[in-house]
């Protein structure tokens, strides 16, 4: 017998586990070695235990043999067959409000374990006490919707393509321009931060200076977002800087600035929008059998207090199957322990002759982001936005594309193009 089958502290009945004290961690494990062993040591290395029995949990006067008790995280469900293995942890074990620390634990050094050929956290359930000691959205879904003025439809957004190159007035004069087309939130791209080319405060003033004209012009309310991703010092005042120009929303690309940072932009209470990029997601949620779901990266990034998130599109280039993304843009836009709900992003490989199914499958509740499929319109960006515009508000009130597009030729045109990629 190895050492981590002599641990049996580590089973537990479902019907003893307290759910209310409790944060569940949902495991796919595979391992060469018994199921039941690699399950044991996933509990043990991710609460108080370890690969061999040590001094202080076996002498009472250390540890004693109720507070060891007490601590283990108990496993409550095995499926050798399913590769699923359920771990319930003690809410003593975390500190809470600290998202580092809970991925410390639950999602730290399991994954460096030789006994583990892979292993994925596919799902956490935590209870409401745990939820409630994080601040969650300062404006949430319907926050966006009344700073947008759009109280139903799907808003719709436009990503400035040429990713980087553009110079800060060229920038604001494309954003100018699928403003004009109708596009709600006009947004940086992921690798869009203070380049020479196009420095971070003079793109702000330009693009907020010809979005203000464009809601005069129009009357109707436009969103810049600008990308503030950067060490915690250099975020923060760049979203003041957004605030103070009379900006309303800030990117962060989440993973690579780190859910610290995030907790910490989130309680300055700017009252700005927090848009969150989900660039190097992959590293953790592509492989079905190891890493991280996206779905547990979304209730993480909802706990520290994101506005809106991309999701994914399920009909574009992105990966992410239907049923991923439904269960997380559902999870994100329902009632949670009083945290407000945070509003999908549909981003990725759009143009206007997807957005009928893509609205059919993700309802109304997103922004749909197109980027190439607005900027490569043969006819223009102007355009591409009119025509990105148009296939939304078709889609939304149930009119066909074909019967849109009799009336607007820019759609027309978009359908008859892509059509043919």
């Amino acid at each position: 017998m190895s050492n981590y089958l002599k641990f049996k502290e580590y089973l537990a009945n479902k019907a003893t586990i307290d759910f209310t004290k409790h944060i569940v961690c949902v495991f796919r494990l595979t391992t060469k070695v018994n199921f039941k062993e690699a399950a044991i040591a996933v509990a043990a290395e991710s609460s108080i235990g370890t690969w061999t029995k040590v001094a202080a949990l076996n002498t009472d006067n250390v540890i004693s043999s109720q507070k060891r008790k007490k601590l283990a995280a108990k496993i409550f469900y095995l499926s050798p067959r399913q590769k699923i293995v359920k771990i319930a942890y003690p809410l003593d074990l975390f500190e809470f409000g600290n998202i580092s620390q809970f991925l410390s634990g639950c999602a730290g050094n399991i994954f460096s374990m030789k006994i583990l050929d892979q292993i994925r956290l596919e799902d956490v359930i935590f209870p409401a006490i745990y939820v409630k000691s994080f601040l969650g959205p300062q404006l949430g879904l319907h926050g966006v919707r009344k700073i947008a003025n759009i109280k139903k439809r799907p808003l719709v957004g436009a990503i400035i393509k040429p990713k980087i190159g553009l110079s800060a007035k060229q920038h604001a004069r494309v954003a100018q321009q699928c403003f004009l087309g109708g596009i709600d939130l006009v947004k940086d791209d992921e690798n869009l931060t203070d380049q020479t080319f196009n420095r971070f405060r003079q793109r702000v003033r330009e693009t907020l200076k010809l979005a203000r004209q464009v809601e005069a012009k129009t009357g109707h309310r436009k969103i810049c977002v600008f990308n503030i991703t950067a060490s915690l010092s250099i975020m923060i005042k760049r979203a003041k800087y957004v605030k103070q120009q009379g900006g309303r929303c800030v990117m962060v690309d989440v993973f690579t600035a780190g859910f610290s940072a995030l907790q910490e932009l989130r309680k300055q209470k700017l009252g700005l929008i927090i848009h969150a990029h989900r660039a190097m997601h992959s590293a953790f949620t592509r492989n079905p059998k190891h890493g991280i779901t996206m779905l547990v990266l979304a209730k993480l990034l909802r706990l520290v207090g994101v506005d809106q998130l991309h999701t994914g599109t399920v009909v574009g280039k992105m990966e992410g199957s239907k049923k991923d993304v439904l269960a997380i843009n559902q999870f994100l836009t329902k009632s949670w322990y009083g945290l407000k709900p945070v509003m999908p992003i549909a981003s990725g490989g759009l143009h206007p002759g997807l957005t009928p199914v893509l609205i059919k499958i993700l309802g109304h509740q997103l922004i749909i982001n197109f980027g190439g499929g607005l900027h490569g319109h043969p006819q223009g960006i102007l355009a591409g936005a009119q025509a990105a515009y148009q296939s939304v508000i078709a889609s939304y009130r149930k009119i066909s594309l074909r019967t849109m597009a009799q009336r607007y030729p820019a759609l027309k045109v978009a359908l008859k193009y892509w059509s043919s990629k």
